[in-house]
């Protein structure tokens, strides 16, 4: 979603840290070329005055010019400006803290996403939060919204209220409470009716129900995709009921981020969570540092764990873990690992979550990897016997052109990931070799990775020119060559 600014950015401040000293002309120059990437990106113009007002004067402080690195130094101000814009360091969640059952009411425009949303929430309530939830449609507009909702309901495993055909909304919100509470349900989701813009009529339904059900929580649901104009929705629907947060669906697209990033600074309501895909776990809570790190191509580590925590099964973590102690490492172990890697979002998704973000999307353009990548990967994999898959060097050339065949792709492809196997076969007896994990964790107490992998440092993990390596970061020992060569390779 931010991919154009985040380009933009990138490009600004290459040019400040390629320097050794900066002048405060130098900064100026710098803030006018980030207004107009703002401007660009469709952020509202007053708030584009307010951060480059803010950055500016604390970018030209002497602290900052006359610093060691003073380029890093505007990347940090400008990094915090970032996060302050987007709602500050504090993460703002649901609140949940009232007598049950909880009402959560779900307001918005025609086709933001509402709905589905709405169910996504339930989903996340009862699985993150141990929750039990009910969802209810007082959509008595739009046709088979209800029963939308209800279908909805059945994918997520979670109780919708029964329809019951002409009733009105403020009836649907009185039967939908006494329903919650004969079933002992801890949070009840409303989902009213879209309205096309500003519709006093519906403004006043949305009021009404408000009024029957005392909602703890009313979520403006917001398309992303509609740009400057989500903001003007935020503040009629902000004038009419007391909104406590935002919901910001389709940030996996490619709008140009500025109502992500106004949002917050207009209308003084959080973002709480962002929707990035149509699936229905595709739903994360909105923590402004990270999209602050993802925009200025800092990347997003925390999240890619949480991913893995999320996706990855602890019984097939432990199985690996087991086979990798033994130095085993067959085919049956990389095609696990390819999926979980498609669980996780596939390879777009973590390489936006990476450090240097842009270089890593723009290496994998560059050698025609893609999600598809690891879908003919499985492909591939699947093609193979069982006695193939546990024993890959059975894959003579006749049997390379059967798989090539039964999976779609060519002898070129099937070699390809047999010589990844064969590589990552050899790191793991490496690893077995240096007495397992637990050995190989102990090397980091030893002093000198970068000693025992000389190119690994500065151009393979990040760090900056001249080979510095990870600041802090005790060494490896006598690391093997071909397990160095294998992290090294592109």
């Amino acid at each position: 979603m931010f991919d154009t600014l985040s380009d933009r950015l990138g490009t600004v401040f290459d040019k400040l840290r390629g320097r050794g000293a900066l002048k405060e002309q130098d900064v100026r120059d710098a803030m006018r070329e980030v207004r107009i990437a703002l401007l660009e990106a469709d952020v509202a113009l007053p708030v584009v005055r307010r951060f480059i007002d803010d950055v500016t004067e604390k970018a030209v402080g002497q602290s900052v010019l006359k610093s060691v690195t003073p380029g890093q130094q505007v990347v940090k101000i400008v990094n915090d400006a970032l996060v302050e814009m987007l709602g500050g360091d504090e993460t703002m969640g649901l609140d949940l803290q009232a007598a049950p059952p909880v009402v959560i009411m779900m307001v918005g425009l025609q086709g933001s996403g509402k709905t589905t949303t709405t169910a996504k929430l339930a989903k996340l309530l009862k699985e993150k939060n141990g929750k039990k939830p009910m969802m209810a449609s007082l959509d008595v507009n739009r046709p088979a919204a209800q029963e939308q909702l209800r279908v909805l309901g059945e994918q997520v495993g979670v109780a919708t209220l029964p329809i019951i055909a002409g009733q009105a909304p403020a009836d649907i919100a009185t039967r939908a409470l006494n329903a919650a509470k004969l079933q002992a349900v801890d949070v009840l989701l409303l989902d009213t009716a879209g309205r096309l813009h500003v519709d006093q009529q519906l403004m006043d339904e949305m009021k009404a129900v408000a009024a029957i059900s005392s909602p703890k929580e009313v979520l403006l649901v917001v398309d992303s995709l509609t740009g400057q104009d989500a903001v003007n929705v935020a503040q009629s629907f902000g004038g009419q009921i007391d909104l406590t947060g935002v919901v910001l669906t389709r940030m996996d697209g490619d709008a140009r981020g500025g109502a992500a990033l106004s949002m917050r600074a207009v209308t003084g309501k959080p973002i709480k969570f962002a929707g990035t895909g149509e699936k229905m776990d595709a739903i994360e809570p909105f923590h402004p540092g990270r999209v602050a790190s993802r925009i200025l191509g800092m990347g997003d580590i925390v999240s890619i764990v949480e991913k893995a925590a999320a996706t990855i099964q602890a019984e097939d973590a432990e199985r690996m873990a087991q086979r990798m102690a033994k130095g085993q490492f067959d085919m049956n172990d990389l095609r696990m690992q390819l999926k979980q890697m498609q669980n996780m979002g596939g390879l777009g998704a973590l390489a936006g979550m990476m450090p240097g973000m842009k270089k890593a999307k723009a290496a994998m353009a560059a050698s025609g990897m893609n999600d598809k990548t690891l879908l003919h990967m499985d492909a591939i994999i699947g093609s193979m016997t069982p006695k193939e898959r546990a024993r890959p060097d059975l894959l003579n050339a006749k049997r390379k052109i059967r798989v090539a065949k039964g999976s779609g792709t060519q002898v070129q492809d099937v070699n390809k990931i047999l010589k990844m196997h064969q590589e990552m076969e050899r790191a793991m007896k490496q690893i077995r070799k240096m007495g397992g994990l637990k050995g190989l964790a102990a090397m980091f107490g030893k002093g000198g990775m970068d000693a025992a992998m000389p190119g690994l440092g500065a151009q393979g993990l990040g760090g900056g020119a001249g080979g510095a390596g990870l600041p802090g970061l005790p060494g490896m020992g006598n690391m093997p060559a071909n397990l160095g060569d294998l992290l090294k390779r592109k």
